[in-house]
């Protein structure tokens, strides 16, 4: 499979667009499994702070405490968390050396979509932690 950046796009874009409401309790009960990914895995490993932003933003968005966030945001992450928790996508997860670069792939074009939005998130967590 070519993981050029034109099909990574398609491939974030395509799973956004299936992404339902329903699909974030998947995420919320598979934080082990994900979190697992990204310290078992040396090209996720130095996203793991970002792994765990992006997850509490969803989760804080599913318990309705921050709900200023666009859906288009909120499916976005939740599409590149599920593409990271699912072993089949453009390049199998079981492929040595190579199966998780599709994965840092869309996480990272993920980060860049949402990267104004975590911000404003971060403001938010930080303010009412005060």
């Amino acid at each position: 499979m070519n993981l050029s950046e034109e099909n990574t796009k398609n491939e974030l874009h395509k799973r956004q667009k299936r992404f339902k409401s329903e699909d974030i309790q998947t995420i919320l009960k598979n934080k082990e499994k994900i979190i697992s990914k990204f310290l078992n895995q040396g090209r996720l490993k130095n996203y793991l702070e970002d792994f765990k932003i992006l997850f509490s933003m969803v989760k804080d968005y599913a318990k309705g405490k921050y709900k200023t966030v666009p859906w288009y945001i909120i499916s976005s992450i939740g599409a590149s968390l599920l593409y990271i928790l699912s072993p089949m996508d453009l390049i199998p997860d079981f492929i040595p050396f190579i199966g998780y670069v599709d994965d840092a792939a869309i996480l990272t074009l993920c980060l860049n979509l949402v990267k104004k939005e975590v911000e404003t998130y971060k403001g938010w967590k930080e303010s009412i932690a005060k």
